[in-house]
């Protein structure tokens, strides 16, 4: 169940506000004149966010890459890699 406070409640009680934010990993969404305003979360959730969501956009990506039909085999991109490589006194 998420947890809501007022805007008055975020300035009296940041402290308290910013604990649960970090012990549970979880936003507390803050209300302005009873109407939902701002969700407040710690930067680890929100970093945690924003990758989920990147990593979602690439999947994505190479899901339209297959309806498509942008798509080689895996033999081919191997030799594509192998080709790419550069002699390196043998390593």
């Amino acid at each position: 169940m998420p947890k809501i406070h007022s805007s008055a409640d975020l300035r009296n009680n940041y402290n308290d506000i910013s604990k649960f934010c970090h012990e549970y990993n979880e936003p507390v969404f803050i209300t302005k004149n009873g109407k939902g305003d701002l969700a407040v979360m710690s930067i680890d959730a929100y970093e945690e966010l924003v990758a989920r969501s990147e990593l979602y956009a690439k999947v994505q990506r190479g899901l339209d890459d297959v309806q498509s039909g942008r798509v080689i085999s895996a033999d081919d991109f191997v030799n594509k890699l192998r080709s790419r490589r550069t002699y390196n006194g043998g390593i």
